[in-house]
């Protein structure tokens, strides 16, 4: 993991502790002043909420003790690593794009952040510039040309 995505995921731990649980719990609160909790559709809302965050605290927590952060400043090479920011080229479209290969918890297509298990990043791993690569889409097999591998 980048330790931009370690602070990401830290940031969230924090949120859900800090706002969101005080939140749930004032939810809970009112909920239970309306009276009956068995038809009371606020308090199951929001028992659910709780569920759901308390579940998300309990996955951040465990990803956040065993995350190895890696540098990728401290890399080198020309051939695609984790870390690298890659950028390729679909060679039926012929547009560009340049994604970080990332670990799995900080992935955001979004934000060019490609997941290092991701079908595309599998395929780049281990390749440099100027190679081509293929990779398994629904829709068939896709064909990028790598453009350029630097470690940012």
């Amino acid at each position: 993991m980048t330790e931009k995505g370690l602070r990401r995921l830290e940031d969230e731990l924090r949120n859900l502790k800090s706002v969101e649980r005080p939140a749930i719990i004032r939810a809970i609160a009112e909920a239970r002043s309306h009276g009956d909790l068995s038809e009371n559709a606020e308090y199951h809302a929001a028992r659910e909420r709780q569920s759901f965050t308390e579940g998300r605290v309990l996955e951040l927590e465990s990803i956040i003790s065993t995350a190895e952060v890696i540098d990728p400043t401290t890399l080198s090479g020309d051939h695609v690593k984790f870390g690298a920011t890659v950028t390729v080229v679909d060679e039926e479209t012929d547009k560009e794009a340049t994604y970080q290969i990332v670990g799995v918890h900080e992935a955001d297509i979004k934000q060019n952040l490609l997941s290092i298990s991701s079908p595309l990043a599998k395929s780049l791993i281990g390749k440099q510039e100027g190679d081509t690569v293929s990779v398994p889409a629904p829709g068939g097999d896709r064909t990028y040309e790598i453009l350029s591998v630097k470690f940012i």
